[in-house]
């Protein structure tokens, strides 16, 4: 599963993507996950929302969730997130990256086109 985040993305975006997973009849929480942030220029969640988000259960203790951020706040947020989603049990494991292809290693996936482009050109408009 590929989620890619632009612009600014706040503690609501994150929430509503999180509760339309589990909502979604289609949605296997078995799925490993690329969280690609790395056209993101800032966060609009603070670091209790961080962590009430870390510690939602949406996917299988047998996924893999791989965060990759370039900028050092984004970064230093999902990492947050990383240690918090850590001490919260069985949850998916998450690991956080700053380079997408050591991150799609990690997934076991080959690589990717350039997904901000792709979600742009399908969703022209839409906040992600």
């Amino acid at each position: 599963m590929l989620t890619t985040g632009w612009d600014r993305l706040t503690y609501a975006q994150t929430k509503s993507l999180q509760d339309e997973l589990l909502n979604d009849p289609d949605f296997d929480p078995k799925f490993n996950q690329l969280i690609d942030l790395i056209a993101l220029t800032g966060l609009g969640m603070s670091t209790e929302e961080t962590k009430a988000l870390a510690s939602r259960t949406v996917f299988a203790p047998s996924s893999r969730r791989a965060f990759v951020a370039t900028n050092p706040a984004v970064f230093g947020m999902c990492r947050l997130y990383e240690a918090s989603h850590h001490g919260w049990g069985e949850h998916a494991e998450v690991r956080v990256f700053s380079d997408r292809d050591a991150a799609l290693q990690w997934l076991g996936v080959e690589a990717i086109g350039d997904p901000v482009k792709s979600g742009r050109e399908r969703d022209a408009g839409k906040d992600c």
